[in-house]
């Protein structure tokens, strides 16, 4: 039989949510009559926890199981910095019993977003020590991008879990103890990653990406950093930017650059044809893709670019 207290507190959002619905119907067209109805499908469900992206939702389904229901408000692929809510997005908000967010100014929308649905939420790189952008318009600023580093990854899991004890008390022990198999496999995939990383020689230690996204990984492997633009949605692929990266990959002979899959890589080729570095496989760090891609968790995010950063810089692949 469904949990009562779940039914009396999703019948309350109801009314809430036709409320967002009836403000953007009138106010920008909102999705229609046709769209869809916040609290239809969930309304006798487990708690909704909705997260900011696909990486964070992938790490709270770890934790939770199958006692929660776990959303993403952005889709595979998407970019998350200037993402624009949408009204169906508020209505999906105002349903959730928890909205997870990464914190470090990653979603520059949420704190509007949050404001404008009245949602609790965690924030999930609190703990985490933040590593400052160096450069542009962002610099001094934390970069957001800490879940590039499993050892910061467990940070956030941890938080998952005492997030989703408070939202679901009686069954705060499961989700610890999800949380720390968790925990434990996120050490094993970063164990790998700097034994695999460990392997290039020292004039090769360098990491040349897009977006400046990898300073969590690269302070935990010791890899020297360049990079076109410190956040996607700043000023992207400017010639000053192209210079800069043409600067740090000849002085240091890197052998390869690198470019994410939510950005163009155009910039980053005229890198590669400038310097003569390789273009290095794709990297993958602000959202998952498809069950059926290349990166569908979380873990398989991480275990990937290890092995597309060491097959770039070597030229061959990790043992």
């Amino acid at each position: 039989m469904p949990n009562s207290r779940w039914r009396i507190r999703r019948t309350r959002k109801l009314a809430s949510a036709t409320l967002v619905v009836a403000l953007f119907a009138g106010g920008c067209g909102g999705s229609g009559a046709d769209g869809p109805v916040a609290g239809d499908a969930t309304a006798d469900g487990p708690p909704k926890v909705l997260t900011t992206f696909t990486v964070i939702a992938d790490m709270a389904q770890r934790v939770a199981g199958d006692r929660l229901v776990i959303e993403s408000i952005t889709k595979p692929g998407s970019e998350i910095h200037e993402y624009e809510p949408t009204p169906d997005d508020l209505i999906r908000a105002q349903d959730a019993d928890l909205v997870l967010d990464n914190g470090l100014g990653l979603e520059r929308w949420f704190s509007r977003f949050v404001d404008r649905t009245g949602a609790r939420s965690a924030t999930l790189s609190d703990g985490v020590d933040p590593i400052p952008i160096a450069i542009g318009s962002y610099q001094g600023q934390p970069n957001p991008h800490a879940w590039m580093s499993p050892r910061a990854g467990e940070i956030y899991v941890g938080n998952i879990a005492a997030a989703l004890g408070e939202l679901d008390p009686p069954n705060a022990g499961v989700y610890r103890a999800n949380a720390e198999a968790y925990a434990a496999e996120l050490r094993g995939v970063g164990e790998q990653l700097r034994r695999e990383l460990a392997t290039l020689p020292p004039d090769q230690r360098a990491l040349v990406t897009c977006e400046g996204a990898f300073s969590y990984l690269a302070r935990d492997a010791g890899l020297a950093e360049g990079y076109l633009w410190p956040v996607n949605a700043d000023a992207e692929g400017t010639p000053q930017q192209i210079a800069a990266a043409v600067g740090f990959v000849r002085d240091r002979a890197v052998p390869a650059v690198f470019c994410e899959s939510t950005v163009n890589d155009g910039a980053q080729q005229q890198v590669a044809r400038e310097t003569g570095a390789r273009m290095g496989p794709q990297l993958y760090v602000d959202s998952l893709s498809r069950a059926d891609g290349p990166v569908p968790t979380y873990l398989d995010l991480l275990a990937h670019d290890a092995r597309a950063i060491v097959t770039g810089l070597t030229g061959r692949s990790p043992a």
